[in-house]
């Protein structure tokens, strides 16, 4: 896809000369690129000795870099008796074909005269390289008839490129009237000045932030009324945005190759309060090979000159991040999820770090080689970021990781240093690492869902048997982070106190879900509840349990800060909480006896209704047991963490 046709497809015709200049004006740089690297095959095929030149800067400039086989083409080229062959001469000749077209554009199909001569050698040309993709190699004189600069010679593809690049300066002169702080601009009227000026305020703002990434480049003219703004995003898919700006009101067409990328933009602007029209994806014969792209038109409405300039400046400063916003977002997801990597992408346009720092100092290689440096106890070979610090924290290293890039790349720091600071960075989230406690502490809050749920039912608010099923669906949920646990401690050791600690607030679960099913059958018939002073028991007890249960809660929570600063005080903290849920253990039993003295006073007519009655009580007292025992584990848990396993 080339960006002016792109720019005619979305029908801003008074910006296409100057569009087609520019890619013309590229595409001779490939061209004469091309051409020395043909003359440097046939150097090589001589001297076959002679070591090859590295063509990789040359290639990068002229944006040929993923032309890998245009490198081959120099090294493998060989003379076969006096041909010179050529194993990638179809894709020479397609290459060749596709730029001189190009590059003749402007000159030979364009709104200015018509010059007949060059038009004439570039259809000439154009039949003569349709037939090389036919052919093995060249001969002596095919290839100087490519290459040759001599007039007395007759022409050559190297003199017509020659010829069209003076037509191409020449345009460029008489098209370029005005130069407004990096834009250029033609044809325009004096009040247009301020709006421009506000739209390269906004460039100028963030455009360090792509670095030496191409880009950014702004056109702009007036067609009648309407002032339009042209900016090449820097890619070479369908991905053009054409700015119209009218008194009062600013509107855009922007179209892009990927959806995501396009619903980013298309978030970026909503927030700067533009409303989006967006068309079915299209497909155009002439666009990226016919594949389908995104298409869509927003508009502002702004009342006078400032609010225009200021809504012109936002929106320039928003374009640099959809620069390689593609190959940004598929490197994060190899550490996050979908979601979580658009997320970092939206908080580093949002916090205008942007993301071009990272992929320059390294993208995934940084990440890699910071997990490498925390050694095979943390990581192993195969592991997802998020799988071993979980998905906030991951999400929280790598947009520091976005930050830190941004800012030494910014301050002209070497990239060696930016690893360093990719692997420290780790290293401190590691030695703060609150992955198994965030594991435990969901587990826990679903034991208070089910302790309140309990107490509930047992102040006869809501449905008893609809209770019971949303607890066991409680109890499941906090069965699978026991499991989840259990994977992990098949792949790291130092889970397997985890799992131990799981087990045994999984005990609390279960029991507590099956207080609410024991709590259903009483409150069905033929049972229909229990007396007052038994009720009364058994709510003191869930009581009882209910807070112990909010101890432990507190307890995870405080664990994460015990050995960080404020050492002593954490610390104490966290010893209190367990106490507290011990001497809740202790009056557990003791109201559970309390219970049992009530249910025998009351219920001992009434078999059924005193054995379920008495399984209640005996299961709330179990859940304290199992309580108190996942306490000493994390006692356990928490003072190993810190060097301490007494």
């Amino acid at each position: 896809m080339r960006k002016e046709s792109a720019v005619e497809a979305l029908g801003q015709q008074s910006l296409l000369m100057p569009a087609r200049i520019k890619a013309a004006l590229a595409a001779n740089d490939r061209l004469k690129l091309s051409l020395t690297m043909l003359q440097a095959a046939a150097a090589h095929a001589t001297d076959r000795e002679a070591p090859v030149a590295d063509w990789a800067p040359d290639m990068r400039q002229a944006g040929l870099h993923d032309a890998t086989w245009l490198r081959e083409l120099v090294s493998t080229a060989y003379f076969d008796d006096h041909t010179l062959v050529l194993p990638k001469i179809a894709l020479l000749a397609e290459l060749l074909q596709t730029d001189l077209t190009l590059m003749a554009r402007p000159v030979c199909d364009g709104g200015t005269p018509v010059d007949a001569e060059l038009r004439q050698r570039r259809d000439d040309w154009l039949t003569r390289l349709g037939a090389l993709a036919e052919r093995e190699g060249l001969d002596g004189d095919g290839l100087r008839a490519l290459t040759h600069g001599d007039r007395r010679g007759g022409d050559s593809l190297h003199l017509l490129v020659m010829d069209l690049h003076r037509r191409l300066n020449a345009l460029s002169a008489q098209i370029a009237t005005e130069n407004i702080d990096g834009a250029h601009a033609w044809q325009i009227k004096p009040d247009d000045k301020a709006l421009i000026q506000a739209f390269m305020r906004g460039i100028a703002r963030t455009a360090p932030l792509k670095f030496s990434h191409p880009g950014l480049d702004t056109a702009v003219t007036r067609d009648h009324s309407r002032l339009l703004i042209q900016n090449d995003i820097g890619t070479n898919d369908v991905h053009v945005l054409v700015i119209e700006v009218e008194p009062g009101r600013i509107a855009l067409t922007y179209s892009d190759l990927h959806a995501g990328r396009f619903d980013f933009f298309c978030r970026m602007l909503a927030d700067l309060g533009f409303a989006w029209t967006v068309s079915a994806p299209r497909v155009s014969s002439e666009l990226n090979a016919g594949k389908p792209y995104q298409l869509g038109r927003a508009e502002l409405r702004a009342r006078g000159t400032r609010a225009m300039c200021d809504a012109l400046e936002r929106l320039a400063s928003r374009i640099v991040f959809v620069i390689d916003w593609n190959r940004a977002r598929r490197r994060l997801q190899i550490f996050v999820d979908k979601a979580g990597a658009r997320d970092l992408l939206w908080q580093a346009a949002r916090e205008e770090w942007g993301h071009m720092a990272w992929l320059l100092a390294g993208g995934e290689e940084l990440v890699y080689g910071a997990m490498r440096a925390a050694g095979a106890d943390v990581f192993r070979v195969g592991d997802r970021l998020d799988a071993v610090l979980g998905r906030d924290a991951a999400r929280d290293y790598l947009a520091a990781l976005l930050r830190t890039s941004s800012q030494a790349l910014l301050a002209h720091q070497p990239v060696n240093q930016v690893a360093d600071e990719a692997r420290l960075l780790l290293a401190r989230l590691l030695a703060r690492r609150t992955i198994e406690l965030d594991l435990i502490a969901e587990h826990a809050a679903w034991c208070h869902a089910l302790a309140q749920a309990l107490g509930d039912a047992l102040d006869g608010a809501g449905d008893a048997a609809a209770l019971s099923l949303r607890a066991k669906d409680w109890e499941r949920r906090a069965d699978r982070l026991l499991t989840e646990a259990r994977q992990r401690a098949e792949r790291q050791a130092r889970w397997a106190a985890v799992v131990a600690l799981l087990s045994q607030a999984d005990d609390v679960a279960d029991a507590l879900e099956e207080c609410l099913f024991i709590h259903s059958m009483l409150e069905a018939p033929p049972v229909d509840g229990v007396p007052v002073e038994v009720r009364d028991a058994l709510r003191l007890l869930c009581d009882t349990t209910t807070a112990a249960i909010q101890d432990w809660v507190r307890a995870i929570e405080i664990a994460r800060h015990v050995g960080g600063a404020g050492d002593a005080r954490e610390g104490e903290s966290f010893l209190q909480t367990l106490w507290r849920m011990l001497r809740a253990e202790r009056l557990c039993d003791e109201q559970a006896r309390q219970a049992r003295r009530a249910i025998v006073r009351t219920l001992h007519a009434s078999p059924a209704t005193f054995s379920l009655a008495n399984d209640l009580a005996a299961t709330l007292e179990k859940a304290s047991d199992a309580l108190l025992a996942a306490g000493y584990s994390l006692r356990s848990l928490v003072f190993s963490r810190n060097g301490d396993a007494t």
